[in-house]
C-alpha cells in the first residue's frame, strides 16, 4: 500500500514516461549544483502554475526516496488571489496529494496602486514575503520553479534590453535574510517537457492570477519576454539545438575575452591584468 501511495498516477508518469525529460534532469541539477544537502529544511514555493506544482511533486518524490535526511514544506502565499484561483490551487494540490501551507499577504493591493513597474514590485515583494515566512518556519532554503527556458530568456533579455550579460543562477544566498538560500531545482528541465507532462495527465494549472489579468486559464505575459520566446522559436527552425547551446554557453563563459566584467558589485576592466 505504501508503494502504491508513493507511485500515484501523476508521479508514475514522472518516473516512467517522462523519466528522461523530467526526473533525470531534475536529479542532475540537484547533484551538479549541490542544491540539496543533508538536514536542509526547504520551503517549496507554490504559486499554482505548472512549474511550481511539478517542482513540488518532484521534491516530494525525492524526499520519499532520498538516501539522506532533509525536510520539505510546500509554501503557498496568497497575495490576493480571487476565490476561484485560490480554490483552483487547493484542488490541484489535493489532486497531486500535496499538503499546502498557505499564508496571506496584500501584495496585489499594493502593486495595483503602482503605475511604474508593478510586476517588478510584485515579484520583489513576493520574494521577500516567501523568505520571511520560510525563515519563520525554520527553513534554510526556498525553492522556486524557474526552468531552463527561464534561464535562457533571462540571458537574452538582459543583453537585448538591459545592456548587460546576466544569468539566472541555480542557487544564491540571500543578502537580506541571514542563512537563507534560494535554489532552482527545475534548472535543467525544458518548459516544453513540463507542458507535455501537464497535458499527458490532463491537468489544468494557473498561468497568471494577478489583479491585472484576473483569469484562471490564461494570463498576460511580459511583452519583452514574449518577444524573446518568439525569437528563440524562430531560431529553432534553423538550429534545433539553439536553446541547449545558449544554456551551455552560460556554463562556458570566457571572461578573458570580455573588455569588462562585474563581480560582487565591482567592475573590472581588461586593462587591469593586460
Amino acid at each position: 500500500m505504501q508503494c502504491e501511495k508513493i507511485y500515484d498516477n501523476y508521479e508514475r508518469s514522472i518516473h516512467k514516461k517522462f523519466r528522461k525529460k523530467l526526473w533525470t534532469p531534475f536529479i542532475n541539477a540537484i547533484k551538479q549544483y549541490t542544491l540539496i544537502e543533508p538536514d536542509d529544511k526547504i520551503a517549496v514555493c507554490i504559486s499554482g502554475g505548472k512549474d511550481s506544482m511539478l517542482m513540488a511533486k518532484l521534491m516530494a518524490s525525492l524526499h520519499a526516496h532520498s538516501d539522506f535526511e532533509f525536510e520539505v514544506i510546500n509554501l503557498c502565499m496568497n497575495p490576493g488571489y480571487s476565490e476561484i484561483n485560490l480554490n483552483k490551487i487547493k484542488s490541484n494540490a489535493e489532486l497531486l496529494e500535496l499538503e499546502l501551507n498557505i499564508f496571506e499577504s496584500n501584495i496585489f493591493d499594493v502593486a495595483n496602486h503602482v503605475i511604474k513597474s508593478p510586476c517588478y514590485l510584485c515579484a520583489r515583494m513576493r520574494r521577500g514575503h516567501l523568505y520571511n515566512k520560510a525563515q519563520e518556519l525554520g527553513c534554510n532554503k526556498i525553492a522556486l520553479g524557474h526552468h531552463m527556458n527561464d534561464v535562457i530568456e533571462t540571458i537574452l533579455l538582459s543583453a537585448f534590453y538591459g545592456a548587460q550579460l546576466q544569468c539566472m543562477p541555480p542557487k544564491l544566498r540571500s543578502t537580506n535574510f541571514d542563512g537563507m538560500q534560494l535554489i532552482r531545482p527545475l534548472y535543467c528541465i525544458k518548459e516544453e517537457d513540463i507542458i507535455a507532462w501537464r497535458n499527458y495527465n490532463n491537468l489544468e494549472f494557473l498561468q497568471c492570477a494577478c489583479k491585472f489579468t484576473e483569469n484562471t486559464a490564461s494570463g498576460a505575459m511580459s511583452s519583452k519576454r514574449l518577444e524573446i520566446k518568439n525569437l528563440i522559436k524562430d531560431l529553432r527552425r534553423g538550429n534545433p539545438d539553439i536553446e541547449r547551446n545558449i544554456f551551455k554557453a552560460a556554463h562556458a563563459v570566457s571572461i578573458d575575452t570580455f573588455p569588462a566584467f562585474k563581480s560582487h558589485g565591482a567592475v573590472h576592466s581588461l586593462g587591469e591584468n593586460f
